[in-house]
This record gives structure tokens, sequence and C-alpha cells, in this order.
């Protein structure tokens, strides 16, 4: 009888950070984020058992990293092969790291029946330290807020969570030349900026809480995209000493005020970008606008994909595999 061996494959979406709500901290907690899960961008990864710990395929070396981290905190001895077969643009804005991580530490633990608690997963990997809003999507999908960092090291918790309507549309603009902030250069640009001012972190939360999600709940993309655009306005106008402007790349930033002057609900600029998005409440409005933007933006290096919202999180897949095909 052939004895035969698994494999796991985890699927993570890419996301939208759609803006910061309180970057003062006045009442103990900072940031507090507004995120949404996409559809047609992710990262896929499949693990097998291994004697040692590999990679293969895009952004492997991270991959490994994460896999090491991962096995350790779960106390497992043994390696791992893992095959990343589809990367999230990297340094995009597009939640990149936080999904390769939480999609390799998801397919080792489900691989070797350790327990997973994404939460402090997440920690371990140094995912989360501002944002909760990568690990709620991974774990829900669809359009979430967080309750922003309080005194804890662990990621900020989900204090809200929507579907977003199946029929709305993203329209991403991207930008393959530019490269968001990361690293120790984003932490350098949190500690330069200056002071946000409690009234404007007044302001936002109420644009959340009394506009964006009422709306979100009543499908009103125009109520809704209102207050993204606004959100992301003064977000954009705060973080410009440290990305040159209210969108790091001024080619997306021609595209997103074209967009905004031909029929745009809402726009903006994913986390440090360069990615940015248009709000559309249709599949035949957005690729309307796709083709124009492809027409009016030729030969400007920038790449256009009309995107859904996700209402799910990420999907698991068990195979059983030949114990003569394993990783070795």
């Amino acid at each position: 009888m052939t004895a035969h061996l698994y494999s796991t494959t985890v699927s993570a979406p890419a996301r939208l950070h759609l803006g910061f709500l309180d970057l003062h901290g006045g009442l103990g907690r900072r940031f507090g984020s507004l995120g949404l899960a996409l559809d047609e961008v992710a990262t896929t990864v499949t693990a097998q058992t291994a004697d040692r710990i590999c990679a293969e395929g895009p952004q492997a070396r991270r991959a490994e990293t994460y896999a090491r981290l991962a096995l350790r905190h779960m106390g497992i001895a043994t390696g791992a092969h893992i095959v990343v077969h589809r990367a999230i643009p990297e340094h995009a804005g597009l939640g990149s790291g936080t999904q390769l991580a939480l999609a390799v530490a998801s397919a080792l633990a489900h691989l070797y029946g350790a327990e997973c608690d994404a939460r402090a997963l997440a920690a371990t990997l140094n995912r989360g330290q501002r944002s909760g809003i990568g690990l709620g999507l991974f774990e829900q999908g669809g359009f979430v807020l967080d309750g922003g960092r309080g005194a804890t090291e662990e990621p900020p918790r989900i204090t809200a969570r929507l579907d977003f309507p199946a029929s709305w549309r993203l329209l991403l603009i991207l930008d393959d030349g530019f490269r968001g902030l990361h690293g120790a250069a984003e932490k350098e640009a949190f500690a330069a900026l200056p002071m946000f001012s409690e009234q404007q972190a007044g302001r936002l939360c109420r644009l959340a809480l009394m506009q964006a999600l009422p709306a979100l709940a009543e499908h009103d993309i125009a109520g809704f995209g209102a207050a993204i655009s606004a959100i992301q306005a003064a977000v954009g106008d705060h973080f410009a000493p440290a990305q040159g402007g209210r969108f790091a790349s001024r080619r997306v930033a021609r595209a997103l005020d074209w967009c905004a002057h031909n029929g745009a609900s809402g726009v903006g600029q994913s986390s440090w970008g360069p990615t940015g998005f248009v709000l559309l409440d249709s599949e035949t409005r957005a690729h309307a606008l796709l083709r124009a933007l492809r027409s009016a933006f030729a030969d400007q290096g920038l790449e256009f994909l009309v995107c859904s919202g996700r209402n799910r999180g990420a999907d698991l897949s068990v195979e059983r595999i030949p114990a003569r095909a394993s990783a070795t």
C-alpha cells in the first residue's frame, strides 16, 4: 500500500489600506485603520513537509524567513518546503508582507496540525505593528475598521466589519517604477511627521463612523466615496512631507485627479502607495473608465486593473500527494 503525505495551500487576498483615523493618540489609542480585501490580487503558497526549510518562487527569501520564524513559534523542529506560486507586488501598498507571512504561517500550522493563533503569529512575524487590517482581512475579508494601537504589543483588533457590495468595483492604478516607503525609511518618516491635531482626528473618526460605514451598509456609493476621499485627502496631506505630495507617485496622482473629474465615486492611495484606487458603482462603469484611462495615459508607465471587493478571508486547501513526490 502506497503511503501518502499532504500539502497545504493558502491563498491570501491583497488589501487596500484606506487611511488612518487618529494619528494624534490623545485617547490612548493611535492610528485606527480602514481596509478592504481584494478578490483579484493574492499571494498563494503551498507547504510540504521537508527535512530543512527552503522556499522557491517569487519572494522566496522572504517566505523562507517567515517559515523559520513560524516553525520556531509553533515549536516544530522539522523543516518545510514552501512554493510561492504568485505574490502580491512588494512595497506597492497592497499588504504583500503581512499576507505572505500569514499565508506561510497558516499553511505550516495546518500542515503539521499545530495551533494557529493568527494574532500571536502576526506579532512573532513582526506584522500588524500599526494596523490590524491585514490580519483582519486575512481572517474575514470584507471592509474592516480596526480600533488602533493601544498599550499592548499585539496587533489592533477589528471593531467593525461590513460586506462590500458585490456590484461595486475598484480600479487600481499601479506604478511599477515606484516603491512606497517601507522598513527603516517608513519608521523615520513616522517619527519626523508633525503632530496630528486632535480636531482633525475627531473629524476623520466622524467621517468613518457617521458617513463611510452607514453609507456602505446602505450601498450608497456617493456617500461612501465622499467620506473615503475626504479621509484620503486629510491623511495624504499630513504625509505629504514624507512622500512628496498627497500621493506618492506623481503619475498616479495625475491619473487619480483625472478620474475624480471623470465619474469616479471616490479616489485615494493605499497605504504609502504608490497604488491608487478608484471607486465605481458597476463593472460596466469600471471597464469604461479603464479604457478611457488607457487611452489618456498611454506610455505613462502606469498599469490599470479592475478588482472587486472580497467578502471572505484566505482560502485553504489540502491535497494528498504520493510520498515519493514530497520535498526533501
